[in-house]
């Protein structure tokens, strides 16, 4: 019966909250580009309600040859960081904080669960992020979701609509180490984008 109610609502939560395609220019994607040097890395984000310990979000960064951010149906933006449909390039350490300053605030805390990974198992999760296509509103756990059932010794990963189940299926990987991100910032992170956006990159 939930099933059913779930596609019977799909079309209502697609109609309400489409994809929006984003698709930065070859020149600025080539441009922001940046390798940290580091072992292959695929992190969970998972944005949790600090009331309920509720997920409300989920994120990945990929690190292999290059680091990305996808940040599905996200309102986190960057002139520094190029987007192509919710796959964020160019992601320095200042970057990556930055992502999570953004989400970070006195309503919320962020789950930050890290896996080192072989550079197959992260170009795996690169070419999926990136074909993946815009996220619509409410459906960024189930992409995420995809995406990682996509990557060899991912498959057991749980296909859901929630960041919560995600990010516990996630967090029992083997080697898996996990932060926990709070903040007092108040709940409106318009003015963290925008002193983002003023600052220019280190």
């Amino acid at each position: 019966m939930r099933r059913l109610l779930l596609i019977l609502a799909l079309p209502v939560l697609l109609a309400a909250c489409g994809a929006e395609p984003v698709w930065a220019p070859d020149e600025q994607v080539t441009r922001a580009i940046h390798s940290t040097g580091e072992a292959p890395s695929i992190t969970l984000y998972t944005v949790v309600r600090v009331k309920s310990d509720n997920g409300e979000h989920s994120g990945l960064m990929i690190n292999n040859s290059h680091r990305v951010i996808f940040d599905p149906a996200g309102t986190w933006k960057s002139r520094y960081a190029p987007e192509r449909n919710d796959v964020h390039f160019g992601i320095t350490d200042q970057l990556r904080d930055f992502y999570i300053d953004y989400h970070a605030r006195e309503t919320y805390y962020v789950v930050e669960q890290t896996l080192y990974v072989t550079p197959e198992q992260a170009e795996a999760a690169m070419r999926a992020a990136q074909s993946y296509g815009a996220v619509p509103k409410a459906f960024c756990g189930n992409s995420v979701s995809d995406i990682l059932r996509d990557v060899p010794g991912f498959e057991d990963i749980p296909r859901s609509f929630l960041p919560g189940k995600i990010m516990r299926a996630f967090g029992k990987k083997p080697g898996v180490t996990e932060r926990i991100i709070r903040d007092d910032d108040s709940d409106s992170n318009r003015e963290v984008l925008l002193r983002q956006f003023a600052t220019p990159p280190t």
